[in-house]
């Protein structure tokens, strides 16, 4: 009895074939797929196929043309598949004919992005944002989504579709305003947040890169800072800041953020705009990159996209090109964007003492070079420069304390 109870509870493992649709002769939409194979192996499930179809245009019906639609059938018969997932973000009117024509649950890029968003949220403000997103993404396909009025687990169903199934519009307005609201206010606290480190002159620095690119290695290699580390796709969503001490002395705020990927979601970008803007609030960026990635340019592209939908500019940037250990042969780095390159392998502590070079560096090029005597009633001034400036030379004289250094300029009339 106890062991049928185990198997009536064993949750299957969702088999799913991949659809793209290839625009250009590129070879393009081949390593789309090959990341949505990664994402959906993230979220829990198993691909048994893939299929490209070749066109001018996205069918507006049913996303692929009615021929590839007929092979689809073939194929979800052969491998048994029990959903698609196309790569593209798919309209309400594609959902509702392609689940009529397969009989199979269809799912899409932003859905499986959404689905492992849902998982891995820890924090209360993530699970807020990510409710928000799917909320926002589903409320515009309750027609066309037939799965969400199904009970059953599987991939694409975590979050608030399994809260309320048959949920009409106007309960999903009222909850989408009800979160909205608590956005503002985590907003508003965020923004106080900010203010009060404007006022200490502590500079910040944002860690950004493609996912999976060793964000969260190279915090907990400096700072010790304990983030989650995992060789996979959105290991970590929440950002996280902690205070990293330079060997020349000079402090810095480090700031993790999530991780960026082609086709992000517009519904993600919108809900963790808060958190995603730490990068355009910060003075240094430092752009971590996985170069032993066969699509390390394509990543390079789609982070600063990113930045750019976040309007994140006039920042100085520190690309860290990782994972150097990893590389067989000695391709071509460069990022034209860059003000500082580094080559590290983070996990095994390579590269960090260019790194905290360059990040000297940044920081003296944002600082003013000052030369000045302290009265001994000043004597406190000296040590702020050397906790927030970068101090060269300290003499005890007659009329005073001498200081050499380079400071913040918002110091300047603190001093």
């Amino acid at each position: 009895m106890y062991l049928a109870k185990l198997i009536e509870n064993k949750e299957e493992i969702e088999k799913v074939i991949l659809v793209a649709v290839s625009l250009d002769d590129s070879n393009d939409a081949d390593e789309s797929l090959d990341e949505l194979e990664e994402l959906v192996n993230t979220a829990g499930a198993q691909v048994v196929g893939r299929t490209i179809q070749n066109r001018e245009a996205v069918h507006p019906g049913t996303y692929v043309g009615k021929g590839k639609v007929e092979e689809l059938k073939d194929l979800i018969w052969e491998t048994q598949a029990t959903a698609i997932v196309c790569d593209d973000e798919l309209t309400p009117a594609q959902y509702k004919n392609l689940e009529d024509e397969l009989n199979v649950k269809v799912m899409d890029r932003t859905l499986i992005i959404l689905d492992i968003f849902a998982g891995r949220a820890k924090t209360a403000e993530g699970k807020i944002q990510v409710e928000l997103a799917q909320l926002r993404y589903r409320s515009s396909r309750l027609i066309g989504m037939k799965n969400l009025s199904r009970q059953g687990g599987g991939i694409g169903t975590r979050g608030p579709g399994e809260k309320k199934l048959e949920v009409d519009r106007r309960l999903i307005r009222d909850r989408i305003s009800q979160l909205k609201a608590e956005v503002k206010d985590m907003e508003a606290h965020r923004n106080v947040t900010r203010a009060k480190r404007s006022q200490n002159p502590v500079p910040v620095a944002a860690i950004v890169g493609y996912t999976n690119a060793g964000k969260s290695t190279l915090l907990n290699t400096l700072t010790d800072a304990k983030v989650l580390e995992e060789d996979k796709l959105f290991a970590t969503l929440d950002p996280t800041t902690r205070n990293y001490k330079l060997p020349d002395g000079q402090e810095i705020l480090l700031t993790d953020t999530v991780g960026f990927i082609r086709k992000l979601p517009h519904h993600l970008i919108d809900a963790f705009r808060s958190t995603l803007e730490e990068a355009k609030y910060s003075d240094i960026i430092i752009h971590v990159i996985d170069s032993s990635n066969p699509q390390m340019d394509k990543h390079i592209h789609a982070v600063y996209e990113t930045l750019e939908q976040l309007d994140v500019k006039d920042k100085i940037i520190i690309t860290v090109f990782n994972k150097q250990d990893r590389l067989e042969n000695k391709p071509i780095l460069r990022d034209f964007k860059a003000d500082y390159i580094v080559k590290a392998a983070i996990k095994n502590k390579v590269g960090i003492e260019e790194l905290n070079d360059a990040i000297s560096k940044a920081l003296k090029s944002m600082r003013v070079h000052i030369e000045k005597v302290f009265s001994y009633a000043d004597a406190g001034k000296p040590g702020l420069i050397r906790k927030y400036g970068q101090l060269l030379k300290e003499e005890y004289r007659d009329d005073g304390i001498y200081v050499e250094a380079y400071v913040p300029s918002e110091m300047m009339d603190r001093l």
